[in-house]
């Protein structure tokens, strides 16, 4: 059975590796392995997430998992960007678990903290453009294409971020 919970320190290494074989399965067709490597270096390394995982506050609600029989098999969380306003920064699951309804459980999590803990209004999230796995899931969901910019770290634009929105 799987279960959603928020993440603790024994989630860390397990966080680490569905993050960046999620990211690897993502992008490999869309970044550089350099950009994917930096990325991975610098966002799911276990020093950074564990202090995630033992940080909640509006701007960063703290990890939530995606655990079955011990093994986490996703991972998302997000934060509020203003007073009225949530983000989702981050959400992946093992490549080999897509289309069991894990992410709309971890998305539903992270929505319900930003309603319920933080009282959000509207929920952001920036999608790779190109990205043919996130795309059609948020969408699905009822987030709604705002704009285009730079992708975080690739301020000189080669790698182009999709802005979506949704009412919570």
């Amino acid at each position: 059975m799987i279960h959603i919970l928020k993440a603790n320190e024994a989630h860390v290494k397990g966080i680490s590796k569905v993050c960046s074989d999620g990211n690897w399965a993502t992008y490999r067709d869309i970044y550089s392995k350099n950009y994917i490597e930096k990325v991975i270096k610098e966002f799911y390394n276990e020093e950074r997430i564990l202090k995630e995982v033992t940080t909640s506050n509006r701007e960063w609600g703290g990890y939530f998992v995606a655990v079955e029989n011990d093994e986490v098999i996703g991972a998302g969380g997000g934060g509020m960007m203003n007073e009225t306003e949530g983000e989702l920064y981050v959400l992946y699951l093992d490549p080999s678990r897509r289309n069991e309804g894990i992410g709309t459980r971890l998305l539903d999590a992270i929505t319900q903290q930003q309603k319920e803990e933080f009282h959000a209004g509207k929920q952001w999230v920036s999608v790779q453009k190109g990205n043919e796995k996130g795309i059609p899931f948020y969408e699905a969901r009822g987030f709604v294409y705002e704009s285009e910019q730079p992708v975080y770290g690739n301020e000189e634009g080669e790698y182009r971020s999709l802005r979506y929105c949704r009412v919570i």
